[in-house]
């Protein structure tokens, strides 16, 4: 075995938008996103094995390895080009479950892109997304890693330059299950397309939040303490919430009141905006 690099970031993602425009006959659906990085996020290490097994060492104890993303990840990586390498893998979880962060996802790639480095696997971006989707329709932007416009399952990718503001982060203590939201009769699957012109335009909301909200009333309450002080909105399925602020002084202080209130239990943070994936950034040595 080899020591443990230095830890791997697997950051998390914001829904800034989210569009559904129809529904496939596999009963995936069609839908428009816009993708942006934080700051903040999972980390993993990575300690590499000779006799081909793949060990989570340390991970979220209420998720079984066998269904951990980052696991997954590395058996098909490793069934894909036939490696004889193993590996242990210690994922420090930061980013809550269920909370629309994409969490697992941000795992899975950034899996993905180590053990393309450290097995010396020589594989691309291009392949190694391919491979992700394999995992969910999220991996493919972590592992592309740049602010983008998703169609399609959320595969289809435009980069986009967005503003890189600071954001004040809000998960309630509660988890919601993607499936349960997508399945849900009352979900709106008819949203008009827009163009990606018209993305700065316009404000665009997200077609889950009514759904959640109806469900799960803590997101509710989530959303109308931070609406108290920002525009606050729902990321992806939930059930973390989100606002915008001009610099990192005023979500702080907001996040501050948020400590000092009665929801002070509730899982926050403050990080920024970000068009390129830090997990890039660490690769390229910046």
């Amino acid at each position: 075995m080899t020591g443990p690099a230095r830890a791997w970031p697997a950051p998390a993602k914001l829904n800034l938008m989210l569009h559904i425009t129809g529904r496939r006959d596999d009963g995936y659906h069609n839908l428009q996103t816009l993708f942006q990085f934080l700051d903040f996020g999972d980390e993993l290490q990575f300690r590499l094995r000779e006799d081909g097994e793949i060990i989570r060492t340390r991970g979220n104890a209420q998720f079984p390895a066998s269904q951990d993303l980052a696991v997954r990840a590395a058996r098909l990586l490793q069934s894909h080009v036939g490696c004889r390498h193993g590996v242990e893998i210690e994922i420090d979880k930061r980013l809550p479950m269920g909370g629309g962060l994409g969490g697992g996802s941000s795992d899975a790639a950034t899996t993905l892109h180590a053990l393309n480095r450290l097995w010396q696997l020589g594989l691309s971006v291009t392949q190694l997304a391919h491979i992700g989707l394999q995992l969910g329709a999220d991996v493919p932007v972590f592992v592309h890693g740049f602010a983008a416009f998703a169609e399609g399952i959320g595969e289809q990718l435009t980069p986009v330059e967005l503003e890189q503001p600071w954001y004040l982060v809000i998960t309630p203590a509660i988890s919601v299950p993607t499936a349960e939201i997508f399945a849900a009769s009352e979900l709106t699957r008819d949203s008009p397309a827009i163009k990606i012109r018209d993305l700065f335009s316009s404000s665009w909301g997200n077609v889950c939040t009514p759904v959640v909200v109806a469900r799960y009333p803590e997101v509710k309450q989530a959303l109308d303490w931070l609406d108290g002080y920002a525009s606050a909105r729902m990321s992806g399925t939930g059930a973390s919430v989100f606002a915008r602020f001009e610099d990192r002084q005023a979500a702080v202080a907001v996040h501050q009141r948020l400590k000092a209130s009665a929801q002070g239990h509730w899982n926050a943070f403050v990080a920024r905006g970000c068009n390129q994936s830090p997990l890039i950034r660490f690769m390229n040595g910046t």
